[in-house]
């Protein structure tokens, strides 16, 4: 099943921002705007870290929530338009696990964020974000914190 790129990119970039938000990372902004480099991004906040938080996993599980999010959407994992984020994962999966055991960490960081998404108002977030910005193409760090916990409320 082939679906148009930007939807997608859509659901790649409303699974960054959503798995951010699960885990306590402010969002910016998040846009589906092709530029040089990236087909769309999602910009962060200042990460807020407690003391005892494991911030390299909470980064990993971001990373991989852009691909997880659009394999669900799509049934595909596109790596290699992840690269970016596959690499990125590599490196702090390597520097954490070393060389040997990073893959594993990947493989088990995947599945996690996967459960994470399987959630049902995870999913519903991923949903509302990704349709906001195929209508927009940018949405606001607040429309996605609002689409996120529209999504867990109406869960109840």
């Amino acid at each position: 099943m082939h679906l148009p790129h930007d939807e997608a990119t859509a659901y790649h970039e409303a699974g960054h921002a959503v798995v951010a938000l699960i885990l306590g990372r402010p969002v910016d902004e998040v846009s589906v705007l092709a530029h040089r480099d990236f087909m769309g991004v999602c910009k962060f906040g200042k990460a807020r870290t407690r003391p005892s938080e494991d911030w390299q996993e909470r980064e990993m599980l971001i990373a991989l929530g852009g691909i997880a999010a659009e394999a669900r959407h799509t049934g595909n994992y596109a790596w290699d338009a992840a690269g970016r984020d596959q690499q990125y994962v590599r490196g702090l999966a390597i520097e954490r696990a070393g060389e040997r055991r990073a893959e594993r960490l990947q493989r088990r960081l995947l599945a996690k964020v996967e459960r994470l998404l399987a959630h049902e108002p995870h999913w519903r977030a991923v949903v509302l974000v990704a349709q906001e910005l195929l209508r927009r193409s940018v949405v606001s760090g607040r429309a996605v914190r609002h689409f996120f916990e529209q999504s867990q409320s109406s869960a109840c």
